[in-house]
Order: C-alpha cells, then structure tokens, then sequence
C-alpha cells in the first residue's frame, strides 16, 4: 500500500501563525523541501529497509518517531522491527534516568482485536522480558497521533489529588 503524504512547513513563523505559500518566507520554504521529503528522509530509509512489508505502519512509525524525539522530547529513542508481528517498534525514555518504554505505532484505520493486543503484552519488550505496559499510538490519515497505554490486567487508577480522604 502506498502512501501520498503532503506536508506544509511551518517551522519558524512568527507569533505562532503559519506562513502561506503567499508570503515570501513561506513560499521559500516550500520550494526547499521537496515533494517527497519523508521518503528522502534517513529515518525513513532505515524503517523502510526492515522491509516488514505494510508501508502504512512504516509510515505511522515514522510520525511516531519524529513526534517522540522532536516534540516530545524523548531520549534514547531507537526503532526494531518485529518480523513475528510485521510491525515497527518503537523504544525510548520519556526523561533521562526512566525506564524504557516500548511504543507501537499503528495506523487508525487498523483493526485491533483483544487478541492481538494480547499477542503486543506477550512479545519481548526492552530488555527482552515481556512489558508491563506499552503505548499504543494511532496515527490518523491527518497525521494526528493518540497515545493509549495499554497494561496486562486491570490497573487500579490513582485517587484524584484534590479529594481529600473522608
């Protein structure tokens, strides 16, 4: 499956607007990034070429990844792929010092049964042992990524901070 990707830089724009095409800044950057510029890119190339097959989920990992270490700020973030489960994870740490967490990139518009879910809690996670927890992240066609944290079993949520014990 192909994917058309089309993107518009907004990277530097003043009071936080984006610039259009029309104005000289603007369409200054457009002609500087080629039309295909995530396939030219080497992360991509390096997803690509674990040649897990589904160049949706090489692209949805590719999203995940630069929102991971770009906007988000993660360290140590590192991409594997599972040829088991014919997808691309992805490892990192959310500040430096915590422990590894393993991300699953997945595009929204995949179907997703309890049983497979179960098949991501059981697959070796950092370190080689299965994970406690992971994060799930649905990458839309808009490019919109969500993160859901998915645990083996029940988790009992924390009490809210601001109600105090009677």
């Amino acid at each position: 499956m192909d994917v058309e990707v089309t993107v518009t830089s907004e990277e530097g724009c003043a009071a936080g607007e984006p610039e259009s095409e029309e104005s000289p800044r603007g369409a200054e950057r457009q002609r500087d990034l080629p039309a295909n510029w995530i396939l030219q890119h080497p992360k991509y190339q390096e997803l690509m070429s674990l040649e897990l097959g589904d160049s949706a989920q090489v692209y949805a990992a590719f999203l995940a990844y630069v929102d991971l270490t770009e906007v988000r700020q993660w360290q140590d973030v590192s991409c594997r792929g599972s040829s088991e489960l014919q997808l691309v994870l992805l490892e990192g740490r959310e500040r430096e010092g915590q422990p590894t967490q393993l991300v699953v990139p997945v595009p929204a518009q995949r179907s997703i049964s309890h049983s497979w879910i179960q098949t991501l809690l059981g697959s070796p996670g950092p370190g080689g042992a299965s994970p406690a927890s992971m994060l799930l992240c649905a990458v839309a066609p808009d490019s919109s990524l969500v993160y859901h944290r998915l645990t083996a079993g029940l988790l009992t949520p924390s009490p809210p901070e601001d109600i105090a014990d009677q």
